[in-house]
């Protein structure tokens, strides 16, 4: 009687630890650390030389959460935050969760009209902004659009005398005891809506990703537990706070393992972040792959002392494997760790971990974090498919988003019956559980029935010495359905490309059906506010082209 053949290993993964999850809110977790560690350093801002250990921290965190209930906002209510970088972020940060306000991240590249929108959208009813930033006049647009934003009661400048009201007032009532803010923290429940910070969007406006204390506590802590982080480690965060990666993946990381934080500067300047990682010690730095890029090509790179550095985190998009060894080699980051994850998801769903391989760091984006679940589903079945083969990346567990702010419909399609949160992208798992992220569902070809990943003709075409960048995008057609179109940037004073040039380099390497058969040379790609490229403008762009 034959013995029967062992069911094929499935592509589903869950993330089993022996530390169990944080049961508390953002603001008691924080007091906790306060308790353990207050005269450690907390905080430095590079920029304007100010320092604050743990205690120091907590006494201004606490003055702006009593001013703020002073001044009449409490649980539930909105608080927008829109200023680059600095130590008054973290301070709203952790004032609003001590009181239960949900803070709203506000992007600082926004213009009035997106402004507005947000405003409105989240019904923000204090809103706290830089005056100025470079070439944004924060004032002046907040003028243009507050008479547009009746939610919108008030909005106070950082520094100015409206803010400096607010801090004193809250310094007043902490003269006289934490009674009022401690029986505010006690009215607060872990799954409490605390955060609300708008996806980027590439069609219609950005959606609100609404993330409790639960949510994003645990993803800092985790991800700060697979760095190895203790109250000895000191973290150089470059990225922005509006984004998951600063708040979340750099203060909450920070804060629930005692460490410091280090901003090095209001926007990411290659310079000032190495100057601080080399004068604060930092044993961590953290970025997207093009700041790695422009720290390494700094000329006064070998200058830093960097010694310090033991790891780190990459993440937003895939890490070239020489940049991966420089970073390793030159940098000292013999432990980094890159990330998979994204807004809705508090943000991160895969890691690698300090021991994996070069390989491992630089094609793939690491296994399932602590107490998470991921599979990858053939996206027209729902069923999960078998190790080796493509489908769409989905997530469970704690980290998925409460929902999209005010969009019960929205929230519907991304996040399944049983909870799971389709992520859109294109992943595959191997034996290991190790998964790369491969693409877009949404930027799929069905080229004559054939399934094709732009991804892949993508990586191939950056071999081309004349190529900078390469995007491949879908077009109609008659015959098969969808052609393929490579939007390129040349590289230099390089002879453009053509489509009969562009075969000949592909043709033998590429099947046939992968080879683009249009191709469009351009200076720049359309982009969205945070530096995603918006594919789904490229197809509108290039069917009309192919339509005239």
């Amino acid at each position: 009687m034959p013995s029967p053949t062992a069911p094929e290993l499935l592509s589903y993964a869950s993330g089993a630890w022996d530390v169990p999850l944080l049961g508390d809110t953002i603001g008691d977790n924080f007091d906790r650390t306060v308790a353990r560690h207050g005269d450690r350093d907390a905080l430095v801002d590079r920029a304007t030389g100010r320092r604050w250990t743990y205690a120091e921290l907590a006494a201004e965190v606490d003055a702006l959460a009593l001013g703020l209930l002073e001044a009449g906002i409490g649980k539930g209510d909105r608080v927008g935050i829109w200023a680059p970088n600095c130590a008054e972020w973290v301070f709203v940060q952790y004032a609003t969760a001590k009181i239960g306000a949900i803070l709203v991240n506000i992007n600082p590249a926004y213009r009035s009209h997106e402004l507005q929108y947000v405003l409105n959208q989240a019904g923000i009813r204090v809103l706290i902004a830089a005056a100025r930033f470079k070439t944004s006049d924060y004032a002046a647009m907040i003028a243009e659009v507050r008479d547009d934003c009746p939610a919108l009661e008030s909005a106070v400048l950082l520094g100015d005398s409206e803010w400096d009201r607010i801090i004193g007032a809250g310094r007043a009532a902490l003269a006289g005891g934490r009674g009022r803010l401690q029986a505010a923290q006690r009215g607060l429940t872990p799954d409490d809506p605390i955060n609300i910070q708008y996806t980027s969007g590439t069609t219609g406006f950005p959606k609100g990703a609404t993330l409790s204390h639960h949510n994003i506590l645990n993803n800092g802590f985790f991800v700060g537990e697979l760095c190895h982080y203790t109250e000895q480690d000191t973290v150089c965060i470059p990225v922005p706070f509006y984004h998951c990666f600063g708040m979340v993946m750099g203060n909450l990381a920070c804060t629930t393992h005692g460490a410091t934080m280090v901003i090095p500067a209001p926007a990411f300047d290659p310079k000032a972040t190495l100057a601080a990682v080399a004068e604060e010690k930092c044993t961590s730095l953290y970025g997207v792959p093009t700041m790695f890029i422009a720290e390494l090509g700094d000329p006064d790179f070998d200058s830093f002392d960097l010694s310090s550095l033991r790891t780190g985190i990459m993440a937003g998009s895939p890490c070239p494997v020489e940049v991966m060894k420089q970073v390793m080699s030159r940098m000292g980051m013999t432990e980094v760790s890159i990330c998979y994850g994204m807004t809705e998801t508090s943000p991160v769903s895969l890691q690698t971990r300090s021991d994996d391989t070069i390989d491992q760091r630089v094609a793939t984006v690491g296994r399932v974090g602590p107490h998470l679940e991921v599979k990858i589903v053939d996206p027209k079945t729902g069923l999960t498919v078998s190790r080796g083969e493509p489908g769409e990346l989905c997530t469970r567990g704690y980290s998925v988003m409460l929902g999209y702010w005010d969009q019960p419909e929205k929230s519907a399609e991304a996040i399944d019956e049983a909870r799971w949160m389709h992520t859109g992208d294109i992943g595959v798992m191997d034996a290991d559980g190790y998964v790369s992220v491969t693409g877009r569902i949404k930027d799929m070809v069905i080229r004559g029935g054939e399934n094709i990943y732009p991804r892949e003709i993508e990586e191939f075409l950056y071999t081309h010495p004349d190529i900078v960048d390469a995007q491949v995008v879908g077009v109609p057609d008659e015959k098969y359905g969808e052609e393929l179109m490579a939007w390129i940037r040349m590289r230099g004073e390089a002879t453009p490309l053509t489509a009969q040039s562009l075969r000949e380099f592909c043709t033998g390497k590429l099947a046939h059906y992968k080879i683009p058969r249009y191709v469009r040379v351009v200076d720049e790609f359309p982009m969205t506010v945070t530096g995603k490229i918006r594919k789904i403008e490229m197809r509108e762009i290039s069917a009309e082209l192919l339509a005239e």
